[in-house]
């Protein structure tokens, strides 16, 4: 009954997911299922056998009929289930700057799932935000603009991707790109900034300074190294003492005279100029002229002297450019003849010398013109003309030019008509309804001077110019036989040439600066490095761009001058009219300190942080003793001092009414000794109640100065006390003993006999009771005797001998105190002897004295008329008052 019946369904195919049951078996109607889970990933179809099966006749089913076999078909659908993964965590790539690439590298990603809508990926994306990328569809990233290495190194963006099925990647990408420069030929590894320690000595510029060639064929290359310093006071730094100093540090010939002076009493002519800085560099703006006085220069110049000067001088103004005077000796009066004169005219220097008439009646030569770059270049330039006529030579830096002759003229007949030196214009004393200055200078001028009779030698001209400041090799051996190298004069331009690069390198690192000033001008120094390069066989050879650098001098540790010593003399009359007269700074100490901070490591027991003081030694170049109150009287005071104790240490001094100044670079230790002996002299000391001095000393021309030490100088006045009167009046008004609140105070007594002034009182109202009492006769013997004892007591008390005839007392209570010593230069030889202290009510100070007599004067009622001058030392400890 069962065999129209389809029992089963039978799957031919191994270990496959599906099963078929039988849903009704009349009909034949089965269902085919999975049996367990399809996965796509793992197979994405599946094709077997299947074949239906009745009933049959019997339970077994080899008796069962089956069908023909049926083929199906399985396709298992996707889901998106997988994001996409990157092939590599992370990508790198290197560009060189400059360029646009099409793409830098390219990224991939992959999906696990199996259908091709979400295995696909179908889109890349750059995450990180402000970077000049973009990537395409297919992952290659490419650059949106030119790179460069100096404004980013590298860069580092973060890339995802999508799927069809707009699924991201489970995780970003790192994509990191590297900005190679283009190779570019250039000076590697310097710095633009050198710092410059003063006293530092030679500093390596370029310690590791190399070139890139880029691979060039280099066959040599010369390299110019240029220090610029022209706007570093006279173009250079370059000592700013005096113009005398640098003139004698020089060895050059005396008789030098300073045409521009710095302002002072004596020389007060250039006190209305513009000065353009502390190393009396004078600017002449077009309107301004000074007066040489009369006596300065002698009137007549001989065949043979010589002008110098410092100059900084620009194209003249205006289509017609003027006469720029510098120097002009013209008539004062009535004409306007110019015998000698220098100036610049139309960018060349020009010299004027016109000679007086004499027997010769020829022609010569008057004018001498120089045609020079420099005069016009803006720059500092050191300028020295030499005359020997008719021979005119010019120094320019050191080198010498010579002149070309423009005029030959007739000799200027002689007249009475005083002359007029000027600088910076010409005096027109005549043509003109009121004489004034014409022909003015536009620039600047320093150091001008005039040596009448003189011609310095080559050796010092290039010492009076010569620049503290330049280049510098360090280890000249070490550069080796392939280098070529030259300084110019002045040191500032050094070039090397050589063939092999790895030399060319080790020079340029052994090039230096130093400056051998103690104390430089600080500021900026301009440093440029030029290259030249050959190359082998190629028409085109690479360029080297120049290095723009500069040396930062820093400022010096300014020095603190200080001048030290007794402020207040006290001396007999006697010293004073002496052939010696009084030494007025016995004493004295110049000492200089700096302020040095304390390391930061060093542990302080207070908790600020303070500087400590430490001496330094350096150089003075003058020293000035002015007058305070009045100049000095030349009838009865003066100034003195022994040219050997100058000229044994180098030194020069200029004397007058107002003071006394020494001048030289010397050492602070030279000065000490010259100002120790400085000695001061009156003829009429009695007239004189004291003396003011100050002291100022300088170096470098006034860049540092010391403080001003004022030393006040009294006279030792005497009171004469004739009788018994006087006295009693100086008990009742002590015109000397005042108060006085000094330790220690330093006189002298001029007597036979010494005594103190309380003491001296009481004496003589003794020695009178004993007169009397021996004249009231034999009955009061007892009494007298008593008061006798007493008498001789007290005389033992004061350990003295009375002398009550008339007392000279030289007493100053009002002097200040004097340190130890500062009287054991007195030329007199003195002995000193202690006396008690004594008290008195009739006096405010205390007082106690200590005499210096003759050495052998006799004790007793006889005066000695050969006493001595001596001093007394006051001390106020002992008195009870």
């Amino acid at each position: 009954p069962s065999a129209g019946e389809i029992c089963a369904f039978k799957i031919h195919g191994q270990e496959l997911p599906f099963e078929a049951v039988v849903l009704n078996k009349t009909s034949g109607e089965g269902r085919l299922r999975a049996k367990s889970p399809i996965d796509c990933e793992l197979q994405k179809e599946y094709t077997f056998i299947i074949q239906a099966y009745d009933c049959g006749a019997g339970p077994r089913e080899t008796a069962w009929k089956k069908s023909h076999k049926a083929v199906v078909h399985i396709q298992v659908k996707d889901v998106n289930e997988f994001a996409p993964t990157f092939k590599e965590p992370a990508y790198k790539a290197v560009v060189t700057e400059g360029k646009i690439y099409d793409s830098i590298l390219q990224v991939e990603a992959v999906d696990e799932d199996c259908s091709p809508q979400y295995s696909q990926i179908c889109n890349y994306e750059i995450i990180t935000t402000d970077v000049p990328f973009a990537i395409d569809r297919n992952g290659n990233i490419r650059n949106t603009e030119k790179l460069s290495y100096d404004k980013q190194h590298q860069y580092e963006i973060l890339v995802t991707a999508y799927d069809c099925g707009q699924k991201p990647a489970a995780q970003d990408t790192l994509v990191q790109v590297d900005v190679k420069p283009v190779c570019k030929p250039g000076w590697q590894d310097w710095t633009k900034r050198i710092e410059y320690q003063p006293g530092s000595g030679s500093v390596p510029l370029f310690p590791s300074i190399h070139l890139e060639t880029c691979d060039g064929a280099v066959s040599s290359i010369q390299i110019t190294t240029e220090l610029q310093t022209n706007y570093i006071g006279k173009g250079c730094d370059r000592e700013t003492y005096s113009e005398r100093s640098l003139q004698k540090l020089c060895g050059a010939s005396s008789g030098i005279i300073d045409l521009l002076p710095s302002p002072s009493a004596a020389t007060n002519w250039t006190a209305g100029l513009l000065v353009d800085s502390s190393e009396m560099i004078f600017k002449f703006d077009g309107r301004q002229g000074a007066k040489i006085p009369d006596g300065i220069v002698p009137k007549n110049l001989t065949d043979q002297f010589t002008i110098t000067m410092w100059m900084k001088h620009g194209p003249s103004p205006g289509v017609r450019a003027e006469k720029e005077t510098i120097l002009c000796n013209s008539d004062k009066t009535e004409m306007n003849r110019h015998h000698y004169a220098l100036y610049v005219h139309n960018c060349r220097l020009v010299f004027l010398l016109r000679k007086d008439f004499d027997q010769a009646d020829t022609f010569r030569p008057a004018e001498f013109h120089w045609k020079l770059d420099q005069i016009c270049d803006k720059e500092w330039h050191y300028y020295v003309i030499n005359v020997e006529f008719p021979v005119v030579t010019l120094y320019m830096d050191g080198a010498t030019y010579e002149p070309y002759l423009v005029t030959n003229d007739w000799p200027i007949h002689p007249s009475h008509i005083a002359m007029q030196l000027t600088v910076g214009a010409c005096w027109q004393g005549g043509e003109v309804t009121k004489p004034r200055f014409a022909q003015f200078f536009h620039g600047s001028l320093a150091s001008l001077t005039i040596r009448p009779g003189k011609m310095e030698s080559q050796k010092v001209i290039s010492c009076l110019q010569a620049c503290k400041e330049g280049l510098d090799i360090n280890s000249l051996e070490s550069l080796g036989q392939g280098i070529k190298y030259h300084f110019n004069p002045s040191q500032s331009v050094l070039v090397m040439e050589g063939d092999d690069i790895g030399n060319i390198n080790r020079a340029l690192q052994k090039v230096s600066y130093i400056n051998s000033r103690q104390f430089p001008t600080a500021g900026v120094r301009r440093l440029r490095v030029s290259s030249k390069v050959q190359c082998f066989g190629e028409d085109v050879c690479i360029s080297v761009p120049d290095v723009d650098a500069y040396v930062m001098v820093l400022q010096a540790i300014e020095p603190q001058i200080s001048l030290r010593g007794t402020d207040r003399l006290w001396r007999p009359a006697a010293q004073f009219e002496s052939a010696r007269g009084v030494t007025l700074f016995p004493d004295i100490k110049i000492v200089s300190t700096f302020a040095k901070a304390e390391a930061p490591g060093e542990p302080r027991a207070t908790a600020p942080k303070s500087a400590v003081l430490e001496e330094m030694l350096h150089n003075l170049d003058f020293c000035d003793i002015l007058v305070l109150g009045g100049d000095l009287d030349p009838r009865q005071e003066c100034l003195e001092l022994n040219h050997s104790e100058l000229h044994q240490r180098h030194l020069d001094a200029t004397n007058s009414t107002a003071g006394y100044s020494i001048y030289g670079v010397g050492s602070m230790s030279r000065y000490e000794q010259v100002l120790h002996h400085i000695r001061y002299r009156n003829w009429h000391p009695a007239s004189l109640e004291s003396r003011r001095f100050r002291i100022k000393c300088s170096e470098l021309n006034g860049r540092y100065t010391s403080n001003e030490f004022n030393l006040e100088v009294s006279v030792l006045h005497e009171v004469r006390i004739s009788d018994k009167e006087h006295v009693s009046h100086l008990i009742v008004q002590p015109p000397f003993l005042q108060s006085v609140h000094h330790p220690e105070v330093r006189s002298s007594i001029q007597r036979s006999s010494v005594v103190p002034s309380i003491a001296t009182v009481v004496i003589i109202i003794s020695v009178c009771m004993l007169v009397f009492v021996v004249a009231m006769g034999v009955y009061r013997v007892r009494i007298a005797h008593q008061h006798f004892t007493q008498e001789t007591e007290a005389a033992k008390e004061a350990e003295m001998d009375w002398d009550d005839s008339a007392l000279t007392i030289t007493v100053n209570p009002m002097e200040k105190h004097e340190e130890p010593g500062h009287g054991e230069e007195e030329t007199e030889e003195e002995e000193e002897e202690e006396i008690e202290d004594v008290s008195s009510s009739s006096s405010d100070s205390d007082d106690s004295e200590e005499e210096e007599e003759e050495e052998g004067m006799g004790r007793g009622r006889h005066g000695q008329s050969g006493a001595r001058q001596a001093q007394l030392e006051w001390d106020d400890s002992a008195l009870p008052y």
